[in-house]
Protein backbone atom coordinates (compact mmCIF):
# COMPACT_ATOMS: atom_id res chain seq x y z
CA UNK A 1 0.00 0.00 0.00
CA UNK A 2 1.15 3.52 -0.62
CA UNK A 3 2.16 5.61 2.40
CA UNK A 4 -0.36 7.93 4.02
CA UNK A 5 -0.49 11.56 3.04
CA UNK A 6 -1.55 13.88 5.82
CA UNK A 7 -4.72 15.81 5.04
CA UNK A 8 -6.88 18.24 6.94
CA UNK A 9 -9.01 16.42 9.49
CA UNK A 10 -12.58 15.87 8.36
CA UNK A 11 -15.62 16.54 10.48
CA UNK A 12 -16.34 13.81 13.03
CA UNK A 13 -19.91 13.65 11.83
CA UNK A 14 -20.17 9.95 10.89
CA UNK A 15 -22.91 10.19 8.20
CA UNK A 16 -20.99 12.98 6.46
CA UNK A 17 -17.75 11.00 6.51
CA UNK A 18 -19.54 7.92 5.21
CA UNK A 19 -21.02 9.88 2.31
CA UNK A 20 -17.60 11.24 1.40
CA UNK A 21 -16.13 7.75 1.60
CA UNK A 22 -18.73 6.24 -0.71
CA UNK A 23 -18.47 9.13 -3.17
CA UNK A 24 -14.68 8.99 -3.42
CA UNK A 25 -14.61 5.20 -3.59
CA UNK A 26 -17.09 5.14 -6.44
CA UNK A 27 -15.05 7.76 -8.29
CA UNK A 28 -11.90 5.65 -7.87
CA UNK A 29 -13.58 2.41 -8.91
CA UNK A 30 -15.17 3.94 -11.98
CA UNK A 31 -12.01 5.34 -13.51
CA UNK A 32 -8.89 3.77 -12.04
CA UNK A 33 -8.59 0.65 -14.18
CA UNK A 34 -10.98 1.18 -17.08
CA UNK A 35 -8.14 2.44 -19.28
CA UNK A 36 -5.31 0.10 -18.22
CA UNK A 37 -4.00 -2.46 -20.71
CA UNK A 38 -1.51 -5.30 -20.33
CA UNK A 39 0.72 -6.94 -22.94
CA UNK A 40 3.63 -9.40 -22.93
CA UNK A 41 6.36 -9.39 -25.57
CA UNK A 42 7.83 -12.58 -26.94
CA UNK A 43 11.01 -12.11 -24.90
CA UNK A 44 9.05 -11.98 -21.65
CA UNK A 45 8.93 -8.20 -21.13
CA UNK A 46 5.65 -7.21 -19.50
CA UNK A 47 4.06 -3.96 -20.64
CA UNK A 48 1.34 -2.14 -18.71
CA UNK A 49 -0.20 0.94 -20.36
CA UNK A 50 -2.60 3.32 -18.64
CA UNK A 51 -4.35 6.04 -20.61
CA UNK A 52 -4.60 9.53 -19.14
CA UNK A 53 -5.58 12.09 -21.76
CA UNK A 54 -5.72 15.23 -19.62
CA UNK A 55 -2.43 16.61 -20.97
CA UNK A 56 -0.06 15.68 -23.84
CA UNK A 57 2.47 14.06 -21.51
CA UNK A 58 3.78 10.52 -21.12
CA UNK A 59 5.63 8.75 -18.30
CA UNK A 60 7.79 5.80 -19.30
CA UNK A 61 9.25 3.60 -16.58
CA UNK A 62 11.24 0.37 -16.71
CA UNK A 63 11.24 -1.67 -13.49
CA UNK A 64 13.73 -4.48 -12.86
CA UNK A 65 12.70 -7.07 -10.26
CA UNK A 66 16.02 -6.91 -8.46
CA UNK A 67 16.93 -4.78 -5.47
CA UNK A 68 19.11 -4.92 -2.40
CA UNK A 69 17.22 -7.95 -1.08
CA UNK A 70 18.77 -9.97 -3.92
CA UNK A 71 22.34 -9.06 -2.94
CA UNK A 72 24.66 -11.45 -1.14
CA UNK A 73 26.68 -10.76 1.97
CA UNK A 74 29.85 -8.81 1.20
CA UNK A 75 28.38 -7.14 -1.87
CA UNK A 76 25.68 -4.95 -0.31
CA UNK A 77 24.95 -1.79 -2.27
CA UNK A 78 25.75 -3.27 -5.68
CA UNK A 79 22.18 -2.80 -6.98
CA UNK A 80 22.41 0.91 -6.23
CA UNK A 81 25.92 1.19 -7.66
CA UNK A 82 24.74 -0.39 -10.91
CA UNK A 83 21.89 2.10 -11.05
CA UNK A 84 24.51 4.86 -11.09
CA UNK A 85 26.53 3.03 -13.74
CA UNK A 86 23.49 2.79 -16.02
CA UNK A 87 23.98 6.47 -16.87
CA UNK A 88 27.53 5.94 -18.19
CA UNK A 89 26.44 5.21 -21.74
CA UNK A 90 26.49 2.62 -24.50
CA UNK A 91 28.39 2.45 -27.77
CA UNK A 92 25.46 4.08 -29.60
CA UNK A 93 24.74 6.61 -26.85
CA UNK A 94 28.06 7.26 -25.09
CA UNK A 95 28.79 9.18 -21.89
CA UNK A 96 26.12 11.60 -20.73
CA UNK A 97 24.39 11.59 -24.11
CA UNK A 98 21.34 9.77 -22.67
CA UNK A 99 20.55 12.61 -20.27
CA UNK A 100 21.38 15.29 -22.82
CA UNK A 101 18.95 13.86 -25.38
CA UNK A 102 16.13 13.64 -22.84
CA UNK A 103 16.79 17.22 -21.71
CA UNK A 104 16.94 18.46 -25.30
CA UNK A 105 13.51 16.90 -25.87
CA UNK A 106 12.14 18.93 -22.94
CA UNK A 107 11.94 15.91 -20.69
CA UNK A 108 13.34 14.81 -17.37
CA UNK A 109 14.68 11.48 -16.19
CA UNK A 110 16.02 9.74 -13.12
CA UNK A 111 16.22 6.40 -11.33
CA UNK A 112 15.86 4.83 -7.91
CA UNK A 113 16.81 1.63 -6.11
CA UNK A 114 14.86 -0.01 -3.30
CA UNK A 115 15.02 -3.21 -1.33
CA UNK A 116 12.81 -4.97 -3.88
CA UNK A 117 13.40 -3.37 -7.29
CA UNK A 118 15.32 -0.85 -9.38
CA UNK A 119 13.51 1.55 -11.72
CA UNK A 120 14.36 4.13 -14.39
CA UNK A 121 11.95 6.72 -15.75
CA UNK A 122 11.45 9.51 -18.24
CA UNK A 123 8.72 12.15 -18.48
CA UNK A 124 8.29 13.80 -21.88
CA UNK A 125 5.84 15.14 -24.42
CA UNK A 126 3.85 12.20 -25.78
CA UNK A 127 5.47 12.56 -29.21
CA UNK A 128 8.87 11.74 -27.70
CA UNK A 129 7.93 8.34 -26.26
CA UNK A 130 9.90 6.60 -29.05
CA UNK A 131 13.02 8.44 -27.89
CA UNK A 132 12.59 7.20 -24.31
CA UNK A 133 12.08 3.62 -25.46
CA UNK A 134 15.01 3.76 -27.88
CA UNK A 135 17.40 4.98 -25.20
CA UNK A 136 16.17 2.75 -22.39
CA UNK A 137 16.07 -0.43 -24.45
CA UNK A 138 19.61 0.25 -25.67
CA UNK A 139 21.09 0.29 -22.18
CA UNK A 140 19.09 -2.76 -21.09
CA UNK A 141 21.76 -4.94 -22.74
CA UNK A 142 24.36 -2.67 -24.32
CA UNK A 143 25.71 -0.77 -21.32
CA UNK A 144 29.45 -0.08 -21.60
CA UNK A 145 31.01 -0.74 -18.20
CA UNK A 146 34.60 0.36 -17.61
CA UNK A 147 36.97 0.18 -14.66
CA UNK A 148 37.52 3.94 -14.90
CA UNK A 149 33.83 4.82 -14.68
CA UNK A 150 33.32 2.34 -11.85
CA UNK A 151 36.17 3.90 -9.88
CA UNK A 152 34.60 7.35 -10.18
CA UNK A 153 31.06 6.27 -9.43
CA UNK A 154 31.87 4.13 -6.38
CA UNK A 155 33.41 7.21 -4.77
CA UNK A 156 30.22 9.13 -5.51
CA UNK A 157 28.14 6.40 -3.87
CA UNK A 158 30.37 6.32 -0.78
CA UNK A 159 30.01 10.08 -0.43
CA UNK A 160 26.27 9.71 -0.90
CA UNK A 161 26.21 7.26 1.99
CA UNK A 162 28.11 9.70 4.18
CA UNK A 163 25.84 12.58 3.23
CA UNK A 164 22.49 10.80 3.58
CA UNK A 165 23.11 8.29 6.37
CA UNK A 166 26.36 8.63 8.31
CA UNK A 167 25.93 12.38 8.78
CA UNK A 168 22.15 12.21 9.39
CA UNK A 169 21.49 11.05 12.99
CA UNK A 170 17.90 9.94 12.47
CA UNK A 171 18.73 8.05 9.29
CA UNK A 172 21.60 6.38 11.14
CA UNK A 173 19.27 5.35 13.99
CA UNK A 174 16.81 3.79 11.56
CA UNK A 175 19.59 1.94 9.73
CA UNK A 176 20.93 0.51 13.00
CA UNK A 177 17.45 -0.38 14.22
CA UNK A 178 16.59 -2.26 11.03
CA UNK A 179 19.93 -4.08 11.08
CA UNK A 180 19.25 -5.16 14.68
CA UNK A 181 15.59 -6.02 14.16
CA UNK A 182 16.20 -8.45 11.30
CA UNK A 183 18.35 -11.39 12.28
CA UNK A 184 18.84 -13.04 8.89
CA UNK A 185 16.62 -11.48 6.23
CA UNK A 186 18.52 -9.30 3.72
CA UNK A 187 16.27 -6.37 4.62
CA UNK A 188 18.77 -5.90 7.45
CA UNK A 189 21.22 -4.44 4.92
CA UNK A 190 20.85 -0.81 3.81
CA UNK A 191 20.01 -0.22 0.15
CA UNK A 192 23.03 2.05 -0.21
CA UNK A 193 25.23 -0.73 1.21
CA UNK A 194 27.61 -0.97 4.14
CA UNK A 195 30.64 1.27 3.78
CA UNK A 196 33.08 -1.63 4.06
CA UNK A 197 31.35 -3.42 1.18
CA UNK A 198 31.46 -0.25 -0.93
CA UNK A 199 35.14 0.25 -0.18
CA UNK A 200 35.90 -3.29 -1.32
CA UNK A 201 33.47 -3.53 -4.22
CA UNK A 202 34.98 -4.34 -7.60
CA UNK A 203 34.14 -3.60 -11.20
CA UNK A 204 33.34 -7.29 -11.71
CA UNK A 205 30.71 -7.13 -8.93
CA UNK A 206 28.79 -4.44 -10.81
CA UNK A 207 29.14 -6.22 -14.15
CA UNK A 208 27.93 -9.51 -12.67
CA UNK A 209 24.85 -7.77 -11.25
CA UNK A 210 24.05 -6.25 -14.65
CA UNK A 211 24.53 -9.56 -16.45
CA UNK A 212 22.42 -11.44 -13.91
CA UNK A 213 19.35 -9.26 -13.53
CA UNK A 214 19.02 -6.80 -16.42
CA UNK A 215 16.91 -8.68 -18.93
CA UNK A 216 13.49 -8.16 -20.54
CA UNK A 217 12.05 -11.22 -18.81
CA UNK A 218 12.92 -9.67 -15.45
CA UNK A 219 11.38 -6.29 -16.20
CA UNK A 220 8.09 -4.41 -16.40
CA UNK A 221 7.62 -1.49 -18.76
CA UNK A 222 5.02 0.96 -17.45
CA UNK A 223 3.65 3.73 -19.69
CA UNK A 224 1.10 6.25 -18.44
CA UNK A 225 -0.19 9.27 -20.32
CA UNK A 226 -1.88 10.62 -23.42
CA UNK A 227 -1.25 7.53 -25.52
CA UNK A 228 -2.93 4.85 -27.59
CA UNK A 229 -2.21 1.48 -25.92
CA UNK A 230 -1.94 -0.51 -29.14
CA UNK A 231 0.48 2.04 -30.58
CA UNK A 232 2.56 1.83 -27.41
CA UNK A 233 2.69 -1.95 -27.79
CA UNK A 234 3.94 -1.55 -31.36
CA UNK A 235 6.67 0.81 -30.14
CA UNK A 236 7.65 -1.53 -27.31
CA UNK A 237 7.89 -4.43 -29.71
CA UNK A 238 10.03 -2.34 -32.07
CA UNK A 239 12.52 -1.14 -29.46
CA UNK A 240 12.48 -3.89 -26.82
CA UNK A 241 11.39 -6.91 -28.84
CA UNK A 242 14.86 -7.70 -30.16
CA UNK A 243 16.49 -7.80 -26.70
CA UNK A 244 17.26 -11.44 -25.93
CA UNK A 245 15.89 -12.91 -22.69
CA UNK A 246 18.27 -14.39 -20.15
CA UNK A 247 18.14 -17.22 -17.63
CA UNK A 248 16.74 -15.20 -14.73
CA UNK A 249 15.08 -16.56 -11.62
CA UNK A 250 11.54 -15.24 -11.44
CA UNK A 251 10.20 -14.06 -8.09
CA UNK A 252 8.41 -17.33 -7.35
CA UNK A 253 11.58 -19.29 -8.20
CA UNK A 254 13.88 -17.48 -5.79
CA UNK A 255 14.68 -19.10 -2.47
CA UNK A 256 12.27 -18.09 0.28
CA UNK A 257 13.94 -16.00 2.98
CA UNK A 258 11.91 -16.31 6.16
CA UNK A 259 12.95 -14.19 9.12
CA UNK A 260 13.26 -16.25 12.33
CA UNK A 261 10.74 -15.32 14.98
CA UNK A 262 12.02 -12.73 17.42
CA UNK A 263 11.93 -14.04 21.00
CA UNK A 264 12.22 -10.87 23.05
CA UNK A 265 12.78 -7.15 23.00
CA UNK A 266 15.99 -5.79 21.47
CA UNK A 267 17.49 -2.46 22.50
CA UNK A 268 20.34 -0.36 21.19
CA UNK A 269 21.79 3.09 21.71
CA UNK A 270 23.27 5.04 18.82
CA UNK A 271 25.75 7.78 19.69
CA UNK A 272 25.99 10.49 17.06
CA UNK A 273 26.43 14.27 16.93
CA UNK A 274 22.96 15.82 17.26
CA UNK A 275 21.04 18.51 19.10
CA UNK A 276 18.19 16.35 20.38
CA UNK A 277 17.57 12.72 21.33
CA UNK A 278 15.38 10.59 19.12
CA UNK A 279 13.45 7.35 19.58
CA UNK A 280 12.59 4.72 16.96
CA UNK A 281 10.58 1.56 17.68
CA UNK A 282 9.99 -1.23 15.16
CA UNK A 283 7.59 -4.17 15.49
CA UNK A 284 7.64 -7.17 13.16
CA UNK A 285 4.33 -7.43 11.31
CA UNK A 286 2.98 -9.27 8.25
CA UNK A 287 3.12 -7.79 4.75
CA UNK A 288 0.39 -8.15 2.15
CA UNK A 289 0.56 -11.45 0.29
CA UNK A 290 -3.00 -12.29 -0.80
CA UNK A 291 -4.98 -9.09 -1.38
CA UNK A 292 -8.31 -10.94 -1.67
CA UNK A 293 -8.09 -12.89 1.58
CA UNK A 294 -5.61 -11.13 3.88
CA UNK A 295 -7.10 -8.82 6.50
CA UNK A 296 -4.34 -8.07 9.01
CA UNK A 297 -2.28 -5.80 6.71
CA UNK A 298 -5.37 -3.68 6.06
CA UNK A 299 -6.08 -3.42 9.79
CA UNK A 300 -2.46 -2.45 10.44
CA UNK A 301 -2.75 0.24 7.79
CA UNK A 302 -5.79 1.62 9.59
CA UNK A 303 -3.96 1.39 12.91
CA UNK A 304 -1.19 3.58 11.52
CA UNK A 305 -3.83 6.06 10.38
CA UNK A 306 -5.55 6.15 13.77
CA UNK A 307 -2.24 6.87 15.48
CA UNK A 308 -0.76 9.22 12.90
CA UNK A 309 -3.08 9.76 9.93
CA UNK A 310 -3.55 13.51 10.38
CA UNK A 311 -2.80 16.42 12.69
CA UNK A 312 -5.67 15.41 14.98
CA UNK A 313 -4.61 11.75 15.21
CA UNK A 314 -3.90 10.22 18.60
CA UNK A 315 -0.14 10.57 18.90
CA UNK A 316 0.00 14.20 17.84
CA UNK A 317 -3.08 15.15 19.85
CA UNK A 318 -2.08 13.38 23.06
CA UNK A 319 1.71 13.39 23.17
CA UNK A 320 2.52 16.63 21.35
CA UNK A 321 -0.36 19.03 22.04
CA UNK A 322 -1.85 17.85 25.32
CA UNK A 323 0.87 16.17 27.39
CA UNK A 324 3.77 17.92 25.61
CA UNK A 325 6.00 14.90 26.08
CA UNK A 326 7.11 15.01 22.46
CA UNK A 327 7.86 17.71 19.93
CA UNK A 328 6.93 15.14 17.28
CA UNK A 329 5.54 11.60 17.31
CA UNK A 330 4.47 9.34 14.49
CA UNK A 331 3.57 5.88 13.27
CA UNK A 332 4.06 4.05 9.99
CA UNK A 333 3.70 0.65 8.43
CA UNK A 334 5.39 -1.26 5.60
CA UNK A 335 2.77 -3.45 3.94
CA UNK A 336 3.65 -3.89 0.27
CA UNK A 337 6.99 -5.66 0.05
CA UNK A 338 8.53 -8.90 -1.13
CA UNK A 339 9.86 -9.51 2.37
CA UNK A 340 8.45 -9.12 5.88
CA UNK A 341 6.64 -6.00 7.01
CA UNK A 342 7.28 -3.74 9.96
CA UNK A 343 5.22 -1.32 12.04
CA UNK A 344 7.00 1.79 13.33
CA UNK A 345 6.60 4.29 16.16
CA UNK A 346 9.00 7.18 16.53
CA UNK A 347 9.40 10.65 17.94
CA UNK A 348 11.53 13.38 19.46
CA UNK A 349 11.13 14.14 23.19
CA UNK A 350 10.20 17.67 24.21
CA UNK A 351 12.75 19.79 26.05
CA UNK A 352 13.18 18.41 29.54
CA UNK A 353 11.85 14.99 28.57
CA UNK A 354 13.86 11.88 27.78
CA UNK A 355 13.59 9.12 25.19
CA UNK A 356 12.49 6.84 28.04
CA UNK A 357 9.64 9.24 28.86
CA UNK A 358 8.54 9.20 25.23
CA UNK A 359 8.76 5.42 24.97
CA UNK A 360 6.59 5.06 28.08
CA UNK A 361 4.05 7.48 26.62
CA UNK A 362 3.94 5.65 23.27
CA UNK A 363 3.46 2.37 25.07
CA UNK A 364 0.61 3.87 27.08
CA UNK A 365 -1.13 5.03 23.90
CA UNK A 366 -0.93 1.48 22.53
CA UNK A 367 -2.28 0.05 25.79
CA UNK A 368 -5.12 2.55 25.76
CA UNK A 369 -6.04 1.59 22.21
CA UNK A 370 -5.99 -2.13 23.02
CA UNK A 371 -8.01 -1.55 26.19
CA UNK A 372 -10.61 0.89 24.89
CA UNK A 373 -10.59 0.16 21.17
CA UNK A 374 -11.20 2.58 18.30
CA UNK A 375 -14.38 4.58 17.84
CA UNK A 376 -16.46 4.25 14.68
CA UNK A 377 -16.06 7.99 14.05
CA UNK A 378 -12.28 7.69 14.30
CA UNK A 379 -12.13 4.75 11.92
CA UNK A 380 -14.51 6.33 9.42
CA UNK A 381 -12.37 9.47 9.37
CA UNK A 382 -9.20 7.48 8.67
CA UNK A 383 -10.91 5.49 5.91
CA UNK A 384 -12.06 8.68 4.24
CA UNK A 385 -8.54 10.08 4.41
CA UNK A 386 -7.05 6.96 2.86
CA UNK A 387 -9.53 6.91 -0.01
CA UNK A 388 -9.18 10.66 -0.56
CA UNK A 389 -5.40 10.35 -0.64
CA UNK A 390 -5.56 7.63 -3.30
CA UNK A 391 -8.01 9.59 -5.44
CA UNK A 392 -6.10 12.87 -5.16
CA UNK A 393 -2.81 11.17 -6.01
CA UNK A 394 -4.34 9.84 -9.21
CA UNK A 395 -4.03 13.40 -10.51
CA UNK A 396 -0.33 12.64 -10.90
CA UNK A 397 0.69 10.51 -13.87
CA UNK A 398 3.95 9.74 -12.10
CA UNK A 399 2.07 8.40 -9.08
CA UNK A 400 -0.13 6.24 -11.30
CA UNK A 401 2.95 4.73 -12.93
CA UNK A 402 4.68 4.25 -9.57
CA UNK A 403 1.60 2.51 -8.21
CA UNK A 404 1.56 0.05 -11.11
CA UNK A 405 5.29 -0.57 -11.12
CA UNK A 406 5.61 -1.14 -7.40
CA UNK A 407 2.82 -3.70 -7.22
CA UNK A 408 3.99 -5.56 -10.32
CA UNK A 409 7.61 -5.63 -9.13
CA UNK A 410 6.88 -7.30 -5.79
CA UNK A 411 4.76 -10.09 -7.23
CA UNK A 412 1.31 -8.52 -6.96
CA UNK A 413 -0.73 -7.01 -9.81
CA UNK A 414 -1.80 -3.50 -10.70
CA UNK A 415 -5.34 -4.88 -10.54
CA UNK A 416 -4.87 -5.48 -6.82
CA UNK A 417 -4.96 -1.75 -6.10
CA UNK A 418 -8.73 -1.69 -6.48
CA UNK A 419 -9.03 -4.72 -4.20
CA UNK A 420 -6.74 -3.07 -1.65
CA UNK A 421 -8.87 0.06 -1.56
CA UNK A 422 -12.09 -1.92 -1.15
CA UNK A 423 -10.62 -4.11 1.58
CA UNK A 424 -9.38 -1.08 3.50
CA UNK A 425 -12.96 0.16 3.62
CA UNK A 426 -14.15 -3.09 5.22
CA UNK A 427 -11.76 -2.97 8.20
CA UNK A 428 -13.59 -2.97 11.53
CA UNK A 429 -12.70 -1.24 14.77
CA UNK A 430 -12.33 -4.64 16.42
CA UNK A 431 -9.80 -5.73 13.78
CA UNK A 432 -7.72 -2.61 14.44
CA UNK A 433 -7.64 -3.42 18.14
CA UNK A 434 -6.85 -7.08 17.40
CA UNK A 435 -3.75 -6.33 15.32
CA UNK A 436 -2.51 -3.78 17.85
CA UNK A 437 -2.79 -6.40 20.59
CA UNK A 438 -1.21 -9.14 18.48
CA UNK A 439 1.72 -7.33 16.90
CA UNK A 440 2.60 -4.32 19.08
CA UNK A 441 4.19 -6.42 21.81
CA UNK A 442 7.67 -6.66 23.27
CA UNK A 443 8.53 -10.05 21.79
CA UNK A 444 8.65 -8.51 18.31
CA UNK A 445 9.99 -5.07 19.29
CA UNK A 446 13.32 -3.36 18.62
CA UNK A 447 13.97 -0.01 20.32
CA UNK A 448 16.70 2.36 19.14
CA UNK A 449 17.61 5.56 20.96
CA UNK A 450 19.77 8.38 19.66
CA UNK A 451 22.17 9.56 22.36
CA UNK A 452 23.12 13.04 21.09
CA UNK A 453 26.80 13.86 21.18
CA UNK A 454 28.31 17.37 20.95
CA UNK A 455 28.09 18.89 17.51
CA UNK A 456 31.37 19.61 15.80
CA UNK A 457 31.79 23.03 14.26
CA UNK A 458 32.86 22.39 10.71
CA UNK A 459 32.08 23.68 7.27
CA UNK A 460 29.37 21.67 5.49
CA UNK A 461 30.71 19.25 2.91
CA UNK A 462 29.86 19.91 -0.72
CA UNK A 463 27.27 17.42 -2.00
CA UNK A 464 28.77 14.69 -4.20
CA UNK A 465 28.37 15.13 -7.92
CA UNK A 466 26.38 12.56 -9.81
CA UNK A 467 23.55 12.06 -7.29
CA UNK A 468 20.46 11.15 -9.26
CA UNK A 469 17.77 10.80 -6.62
Amino acid sequence: MMPYRRVTALSPDLPTVAMILVSLASLFSASAFATTHEYTLGNGLKLVVKEDHRSPVVISQIWYKAGSTDEVNGRTGVAHVLEHMMFKGTERVPGDEFSRRIAAAGGRENAFTSRDYTAYYQQLHKSRLPLAMELESDRMRNLVLTEEDFGKEIRVVMEERRLRTDDQPRALVHEKMIATSYQSHPYRHPVVGWMNDLENMTFSDAKAWYDTWYAPNNAILVVVGDVNPDQVFVLARKYYGHVEPRAVLQLDERKPQIEPKQLGIKRLIVKAPAQLPYLAMGYHAPALRKPDTDWEPYALEMLAGVLDGNESARLNKSLVREQRIASSAGAGYDSTARGPGMFYLDGTPSEGKTAADLEAALREEVKKLVRDGVTEEELARVKAQVVASHVFQLDSMSFQAMQIGQLESIGLSYRDEQTILKKLQTVTAEQVRDVAKKYLNDDSLTVAVLDPQPLEQKAPAAPPTGLRH
